[in-house]
């Protein structure tokens, strides 16, 4: 690449970056500008830099250690793979991804959820993506819809946490976990399955000692949350 395309390019991100400034005070979100191909942060709003207390030149130097201080490495996992793939995406398509987000408000804080949108913000002269810019909006703790995002998003954590535990259990193992979460007894499992009673209670023990199960509750969870019942 030239050194002219390089320098235009250069201006139009500070350009755009002005343009941005003038604006997010203003504007109900934190905006977080990353440098796809370098791997750090850009810009990121005042709201932003206070919410996690850092400075923006101390963020630019941490480059990529920033995900790894702030942002919950279980969710990147999940949204990041999407985020590659509109990235990779041909020509100017306008694509945006949506998530929730764990963000650490401290070094040593707690995790403040966030709904987040990212899209390209720059593109060089052969249109790939330099830039993307995410708008993040700090779900308030004490709204009423609060407790219901995090019951669901407890429960896509717990199943992320648990997927390779169900992958590992057999097919025989699945459906006497379904039965037990309906309550069956193992004589009842028994009859149901046309196994001895024997082999049933060694399967219901077997499956508990797997799944860490230590009262029906435990069962009835897990079970929902691979859609067994």
């Amino acid at each position: 690449m030239s050194t002219y395309s390089v320098l235009k390019e250069e201006v139009g991100l500070a350009e755009k970056l002005r343009a941005l400034q003038s604006i997010d005070q203003e504007l109900p979100a934190i905006f977080i500008v990353t440098n796809v191909e370098k791997d750090y942060v850009e810009y990121m709003s005042p709201r932003g830099l206070q919410l996690i207390g850092i400075t923006m030149e101390a963020l630019r130097e941490m480059g990529a250690r920033y995900y790894e201080a702030y942002l919950n490495p279980q969710d990147v996992a999940d949204y990041l793979p999407k985020i590659n793939d509109m990235l990779a995406a041909p020509g100017d398509q306008n694509l945006t991804v949506s998530f929730f987000q764990q963000v650490k408000v401290a070094p040593n804080g707690d995790w403040a959820w966030h709904l987040s949108t990212t899209r390209v913000f720059m593109r060089n002269a052969e249109g790939k993506p330099t830039h993307v810019i995410t708008c993040a909006i700090p779900i308030d703790p004490l709204h009423h819809v609060t407790s219901k995002v995090n019951r669901l998003l407890e429960e896509n954590n717990f199943f992320r946490r648990n997927q390779h535990i169900f992958a590992a259990l057999t097919k025989r193992e699945k459906e006497i976990l379904r039965l037990m979460a309906l309550g069956y007894s193992a004589g009842e499992i028994a009859d149901k399955l046309h196994i001895s009673e024997k082999t049933a209670v060694t399967h219901r023990r077997n499956i508990r000692s797997k799944i860490g199960a230590q009262s029906g509750y435990d069962l009835t969870s897990f079970a929902q949350a691979f859609d067994l019942i």
